[in-house]
């Protein structure tokens, strides 16, 4: 039987299984079961799972505020989360990344606020401003929703952004609260922002001026300031409110031991721990995947660095083709080969590339780390970003690593930071960030967390409070990292440059228990300044999974609280609040210095440069060019794609609109009457197809039938389009405007196109006549009769008409001519357009338009048509040509 249920737990991917069995006879029954399945292996086995429903993170079904937002996270690449906790609550976050709402929300609690938090959710990875004003537009409609007699209080909170342009996504939160500037002022609201990353300070600013332009109360904090800053002055602001945390007690810091620093001394820097290699100045790592942006990163952090060499050697891209990149290293540039094979890259650059940064997606990196593993005499480190990877696969992967002795730092991590000798991936963020946190020179301090986001708070933490970073790993918030916390701990504990160690761990899983042991058991002995994030936890009264995959405990030990109190007894400097952490960072810090194990640095060495990209200066205003192209009836940029200003979902939406309506949109970058949008529709129909003999039909089909592709054979028959077939439509509309706008009688105007030898454009047709009439001309003719307010080109016209047949039955105004008189007398009375506007169309082209666009339906059916018959090459026949040879 426990064979059994191993298999099946392993076909299901079942990370949890608790059940109840019983024997009859010789059968042995399970008679009842609970498993707990691995969500994201839904893409392997979801078919076996079954209309399985996962449960949201709070435990209950969803909200129509929180269902609005799931569908707005389901439309970006980005990341919107939102959970309604207390809808008459007086606190209410706006909170940028995952990792930083955990912290928030920790904070709050501690400060006694639990039962008034109101929302708890995040905005990440660069959502477009439309997005974000979107999000903060439903929480602060739920916000505003209630009245509160003691005032609400908005904090509106984040970390230091990697990518993030903080300037960009606050524009969108100021739209949002100029929009409920007035119930935001009736509820007593005030605004708390603290934020960091690229273009921060010009988002400070916004958001300031904007509170100031609503008069609602408004405080804003930097990178300057600590993460949960703002919750502290937000909560013991006022009278009645929280009381702030007493001094921190004086600290009992235990200096290194001299045989630990002599241990420490012999390690050789830190190397061998977990797999993981020493990082140097000449590290050199093979990136896999395509990833040109954090490449490109690199390079710039191994610039501010002074590395003589690229840290990358080489990327792997599996669906392209050998090749070259440039990348720009320092203001010069450099070519970085492109293999479509690990084979290849290894043994080209296997002496001098022992790191692979794998970015294969989680349905690939599974394949693409077992391939990379058999090269584990040459690539000793790994690094996994992708996150979602299957758990089961995971710890294969982890145990085939462990097998050959290589290190995997991963999955889910944003990678790591050596500062002044290598960055793995996007590790560190804009440079911005690394220059603020001061990365491109090492310090004395070694961090470890989960979070990919947090870690770039804790270089910011790290250099406000100490002489910075030497050594920050990410290890990934899945349950089942790689290189855990005790495998970098004691990596630093080697490291002789690194004096004091950071972690920052969050609640479930064990692993901070195991560096508990190793504190008590004395295998670290350097300080360990240690916080376990996810504390709010227990002020539920149900099971929270907060943002990472192992961010849930499974047992009354696995909580944050139990975690820190452990930390704290085996001897970790552990804060009350996460609002101490860095306090608590620079007291220990400074009992270091004063015991002689750091000596700072007598002076702080120049900041170095680096060349500025023309796209990030004209971002910030400080270039300009000339665009090469103007664009002025669609959009692209924002949360969808717009028409002339309107998005495609109400396009699709609005049945007064349609086809005629989009072209409408597109060309004349407006909205018509509809009778104008159905008669476009209706000269698409009527234009579509005029059988296989045209001009335009038959060298599609001699291009299909050649073997050509549906592009080329369009072409070919497009190409054919002119005076003589399909391009007489502009052309009558101006012979016929021109005579009217002359005044002449429709005798003057035949008289004259006679007297100047000049054919009457759409005028004449093979076969049809007034007794036997062409059924398309008709249409339009009844058409434009029954709805134009008037058709005074199309009388002219028909006029005509009765003179020209009169000389020859056929020379009726055919469907060319009569669609072009019905257009301009459409252009001119609709009111829509000025007559100079109207002219201008008709001059640009607009009439040929409307066939070119009909008639590319009728020759794709061609195309397809003679694919579907299977139709041979075509040789016209002899009989059919004569030939002058003499």
């Amino acid at each position: 039987l426990r064979l059994a249920l191993l298999r099946l737990c392993r076909a299901l991917h079942v990370t949890e299984l608790a059940c109840r069995v019983c024997t009859v006879g010789q059968r042995c029954l399970v008679v009842e079961a609970q498993l707990q399945l691995d969500e994201a292996a839904s893409y392997l086995c979801g078919a076996k799972w079954g209309a399985c429903r996962f449960p949201v993170p709070f435990g209950r079904l969803e909200l129509p505020e929180e269902a609005a937002i799931h569908e707005l996270d389901s439309r970006t690449g980005a990341s919107l989360k939102f959970t309604l906790l207390n809808r008459k609550g007086r606190v209410w976050t706006l909170i940028a990344g995952g990792g930083a709402s955990v912290v928030y929300t920790d904070t709050i609690c501690e400060y006694g606020f639990a039962k008034e938090l109101a929302n708890y959710g995040e905005y990440s990875g660069d959502p477009p401003e439309d997005f974000v004003y979107e999000y903060a537009k439903i929480i602060l409609g739920v916000m505003t929703s209630s009245p509160e007699p003691h005032g609400k209080i908005l904090l509106i909170g984040g970390g230091v952004a990697n990518f993030t342009d903080v300037a960009s996504t606050f524009k969108g939160l100021v739209r949002a609260l100029k929009q409920f500037g007035p119930a935001l002022k009736a509820c007593g609201t005030s605004v708390w922002v603290r934020r960091g990353g690229p273009n921060y300070s010009e988002g400070l600013a916004l958001m300031k001026h904007a509170c100031e332009d609503i008069g609602v109360p408004a405080q804003v904090y930097g990178s300057e300031a600590h993460l949960t800053a703002i919750v502290r002055d937000a909560l013991v602001a006022q009278p009645g409110m929280a009381k702030p945390l007493s001094e921190l007690p004086p600290l009992v810091v235990k200096l290194p031991k001299a045989a630990a620093v002599e241990r420490s001394a012999a390690g050789g820097g830190g190397g061998g721990a977990g797999g993981v290699v020493t990082f140097d100045a000449d590290t050199q790592a093979i990136v896999y995947g395509l990833q040109t942006k954090a490449v490109q990163r690199m390079l710039d952090f191994d610039t501010l660095c002074g590395r003589k060499t690229p840290s990358v050697a080489a990327i792997i891209n599996p669906t392209g083709e050998a090749t070259f990149e440039k990348f720009m290293f320092g203001s010069s540039d450099v070519l970085v080969p492109i293999y479509t094979r690990l084979a290849d890259a290894v043994e080209r650059h296997g002496k001098t590339a022992h790191v692979l940064i794998n970015f294969a997606s989680f349905r690939s990196v599974y394949d693409a780390t077992l391939e990379a593993l058999q090269f584990s005499d040459v690539i000793r480190t790994h690094a996994i970003i992708a996150e979602g990877v299957p758990e089961a696969l995971t710890r294969r992967l982890h145990q085939e690593a462990a097998k050959r002795g290589v290190g995997i730092i991963g999955p889910a991590t944003v990678g790591g930071m050596m500062p002044g000798r290598f960055r793995i991936g996007n590790a560190g963020g804009a440079v911005e960030n690394l220059l603020l946190a001061k990365l491109y020179r090492p310090g004395s301090v070694g961090y470890t967390t989960k979070s990919g986001g947090m870690s770039n708070e804790l270089n910011n933490i790290v250099a406000l409070n100490t002489d910075g970073v030497r050594e920050g790993i990410a290890i990934g918030g899945d349950r089942w990292p790689g290189v855990r916390f005790i495998d970098v701990l004691l990596r630093f504990e080697k490291d002789p440059s690194i004096k004091m160690m950071v972690l920052l761990g969050e609640v479930g899983g064990r692993e901070e228990f195991l560096v508990a042991d190793a504190i008590a058991d004395g295998r670290i002995t350097k300080p360990v300044v240690a916080w376990c994030c996810g504390t709010a936890a227990e002020a539920f009264d149900y099971d929270v999974q907060f943002g990472h995959a192992g961010a849930r405990a499974r047992g009354g030990d696995e909580t944050a609280t139990s975690k820190n109190l452990t930390l704290r007894q085996a001897g970790a400097h552990v804060p009350r609040s996460f609002d101490e952490y860095g306090d608590l960072i620079a007291k220990v810090y400074q009992a270091l210095v004063d015991g002689g194990v750091i000596v700072p640095p007598a002076s702080e060495p120049l900041a170095p440069t680096l060349p500025t990209d023309f796209d990030e200066l004209r971002k910030k205003g400080l270039v300009r060019k000339r665009a090469n192209f103007v664009s002025s009836i669609s959009d692209d940029r924002g949360a969808e794609p717009t028409y002339a200003g309107v998005p495609i979902s109400e396009i699709a939406a609005d049945d007064e609109l349609g086809v005629g309506g989009t072209i409408a949109l597109l060309w004349f970058r407006r909205r018509l009457p509809r009778y104008v949008s159905k008669f476009i529709e209706l000269c698409v129909i009527i234009c579509a197809d005029h059988g296989p003999c045209v001009s335009g039909a038959h060298n599609t089909i001699v291009a299909a039938r050649a073997g050509k592709d549906l592009v080329s054979s369009l072409i070919s028959g497009l190409a054919t389009i002119g005076p003589r077939f399909g391009g007489a439509l502009d052309d009558a509309a101006q012979m016929f405007a021109a005579a009217l706008d002359q005044g002449l009688s429709p005798e003057a105007f035949v008289e004259q196109c006679k007297r100047e030898k000049k054919v009457i454009m759409g005028i004449g047709h093979k076969v049809k006549s007034l007794d036997n009439p062409d059924r398309r001309v008709v249409l339009v003719k009844e058409y434009a009769k029954s709805h134009f307010s008037a058709t005074p080109l199309l009388d002219f016209a028909v006029a005509v008409e009765l003179i020209t047949t009169k000389k020859r039955a056929n020379l009726i105004l055919n469907v060319d001519g009569a669609i072009a008189v019905c257009f301009v007398d459409l252009l001119r009375g609709c009111g829509a357009f000025t007559r100079t506007e109207a002219d201008e169309l008709v001059e640009s082209g607009v009439l040929n338009g409307i066939f070119v666009s009909s008639r590319t339906l009728g020759l794709v059916g061609h195309f397809l048509d003679q694919k579907r018959l299977k139709q041979p090459l075509y040789r016209h026949p002899a009989d059919d040509v004569t030939y002058l040879l003499d």
